[in-house]
């Protein structure tokens, strides 16, 4: 008999997770809490060469190829029009709605059904699987649940009411299109500038029209209705200002920019120390969120929705394939997140920060340009065809009584480099 899949959580992540379950053989459905989907929601997101290869395990590497535009190369600058360093990430970077939609109506062409207005409140195993609860009172069951709902994930909490919080990293974001602005620079190279009160990206697209993001420093968080309270013009009176004193095209982008919509705070996750019990995991940013510094929080819940299909495969019974699952993807994604808070820790770090910032980030990048440092992100490959081992019980044991999971990985992933 076929196993069922309660997917919540219908973003990026749940599709993607849907259609690499339904390849392992599973039925699926996708629970969404809004009554719509993403459409028109976000700005735009990178996804590193590691995602998209493991897209291409699920034949959905089509999708994306027209989508966007590559952009491999990375120039920072300092607020004085210094260049700071070249570095090369091989990337593609896309509307975030263009990638949802090509994502859902692949999705739903494939057969995965999408229910939306479904927000999860509650869920508990049956005699047989697990009943998942929804706000509108309705309910749906399966063999197994699986959220892929985020960074204030419900499933996280059901499977662990302890479960930490996201943590503040002490950075807003926005961002927006431009029109009609000519800036420095070749179409798909993306712009850093460590700016002396925040930090700006910009890139432009082979149409001419640029894209682009900012980083206002926040030590506190605020609240989202805080945040959805500034307007568009709120926006740009407050980055014109923290702007006016760098040297770039930052003033000339926000000026050209129609919409300016409601900033975000950033997080991430340290670390979660519980990501499944008996019939519920999670995966994706409910797991393990990386500073968007990392430009991978995408392709990490990508790569996690393949091996999570490979684990429940071809691993005997649902709670040890999700020990396999998390045996194969912690030490990974953790070292990720730790990557993404270092490289977020420079956008506003106070005069003294940034002078060490400038004098050492030179010689830094060099060598990691020269020595390809970034290579165990990009060149980790997953292969459908290996099989996951389940662990021996004498591990299982183990892990159990540590309450952490060993190092093993994929045969055929390439060894992540220090």
């Amino acid at each position: 008999m076929t196993k069922k899949a309660l997917i919540i959580g219908g973003g990026i992540a749940g599709p993607v997770t849907a259609m690499a379950l339904r390849r392992a053989g599973l039925d699926c459905e996708i629970f969404e809490a809004y009554d719509r989907g993403s459409e028109g929601v976000g700005v735009f997101l990178t996804l590193a060469i590691n995602g998209i290869e493991a897209l291409r395990l699920l034949d959905l590497n089509d999708l994306v190829r027209d989508l966007g535009m590559d952009s491999s190369r990375m120039l920072m600058f300092n607020g004085r029009g210094r260049r700071l360093a070249t570095v090369r990430q091989p990337s593609r970077t896309l509307k975030r709605a263009d990638l949802y939609l090509a994502l859902r109506d692949e999705a739903v062409r494939r057969g995965v059904r999408i229910h939306y207005g479904k927000r999860l409140t509650g869920a508990s195993h049956t005699a047989g699987g697990v009943r998942a609860v929804f706000a509108d009172g309705g309910t749906a069951e399966g063999d197994l649940l699986v959220g892929a709902d985020g960074l204030h994930s419900r499933t996280r909490t059901i499977i662990d009411p302890g479960a930490p919080r996201a943590r503040h990293v002490g950075l807003l974001n926005t961002g927006g299109f431009a029109d009609g602005v000519e800036v420095p620079g070749e179409p798909g190279t993306y712009h850093f500038i460590f700016g002396r009160r925040a930090f700006f990206g910009y890139l432009i697209h082979p149409d001419g029209q640029v894209w682009w993001f900012a980083n206002p420093p926040s030590r506190r968080e605020p609240a989202p209705e805080e945040l959805a309270a500034v307007t568009s013009e709120g926006w740009r009176a407050t980055l014109t200002e923290l702007f006016r004193d760098d040297t770039g095209p930052m003033l000339d982008i926000i000026g050209a920019t129609d919409h300016i919509p409601a900033g975000w705070n950033t997080y991430d996750f340290p670390t979660v120390p519980k990501w499944s019990g008996e019939r519920m995991v999670i995966l994706g940013d409910a797991a393990h969120a990386a500073s968007p510094s990392s430009g991978q929080g995408a392709s990490m819940a990508i790569e996690d929705a393949v091996v999570l299909a490979m684990c429940l495969r071809d691993v005997p019974g649902t709670r040890d394939a999700f020990a396999a699952f998390e045996r194969l993807r912690r030490d990974r994604v953790e070292r990720i997140v730790a990557h993404g808070r270092r490289s977020g820790s420079g956008k506003a770090p106070g005069a003294v920060g940034a002078l060490l910032r400038d004098l050492a980030l030179p010689a830094v990048m060099r060598q990691v340009d020269r020595r390809n440092g970034l290579a165990w992100i990009h060149d980790h490959r997953i292969s459908w065809e290996d099989r996951v081992p389940a662990a021996p019980a004498a591990s299982r044991a183990g892990r159990a009584a540590a309450g952490r999971p060993s190092p093993a990985r994929l045969r055929g992933a390439r060894a992540d480099a220090v």
